[in-house]
């Protein structure tokens, strides 16, 4: 089979229409969103050396904006963990590691609708405070989505604010293994 000059043209702009943010659930979005947190947080932003992860991934829940193909699951582009306090049930909850593949950054507000499903299911599951680290860069879009600075800090040798979600802009979400929908507008 050969391939024209215009399907590869056509191939490379490709853009999905629609991601679906939802918890992962299975071993490739696992591997694939570690792949992308070592790609934005170790080679891109060179925060962390070789790899990122830590000890919180072991119980850390695993969110991600997949794309799809002809209706199937394609590729991770997005992701986010979130996780309990180490007292679960005191309802502190935690997230971190929020990433979005630089090719798709201004497609369908992926990194806000991360952020909203990890606040929404941490929320359904008992959630009273919900807070994070946040890059500096990155504290506009979390004050637009609801959230408030409590101070700034110093992590891995970067500015960053420890913020807090106000989980009345956030409803519960009791199905985050079907999570959202985004549809792109890049």
């Amino acid at each position: 089979m050969v391939i024209e000059d215009s399907e590869l043209a056509a191939q490379a702009a490709y853009a999905p229409c629609e991601f679906r943010i939802k918890w992962a659930d299975s071993g490739w979005e696992i591997a694939q969103a570690r792949a992308l947190r070592r790609a934005v947080f170790c080679l891109e932003q060179g925060v962390f050396v070789g790899d990122d992860l830590d000890a919180i991934d072991a119980h850390a829940q695993t969110l991600v904006a997949v794309t799809s193909l002809a209706g199937m699951p394609d590729q991770v582009v997005g992701t986010v963990r979130i996780h309990q306090q180490v007292e679960p049930g005191d309802g502190l909850w935690w997230g971190s590691r929020l990433a979005v593949h630089a090719a798709f950054r201004r497609h369908g507000h992926i990194g806000a609708t991360l952020i909203r499903l990890a606040v929404s299911s941490a929320h359904a599951r008992g959630c009273r405070v919900f807070l994070a680290h946040i890059q500096s860069q990155n504290v506009p879009l979390f004050r637009k989505l609801g959230w408030t600075a409590l101070k700034e800090e110093t992590l891995h040798g970067r500015p960053h604010a420890l913020m807090q979600a106000d989980l009345a802009a956030f409803p519960p979400c009791h199905d985050p293994l079907r999570g959202f929908l985004s549809r792109s507008h890049g």
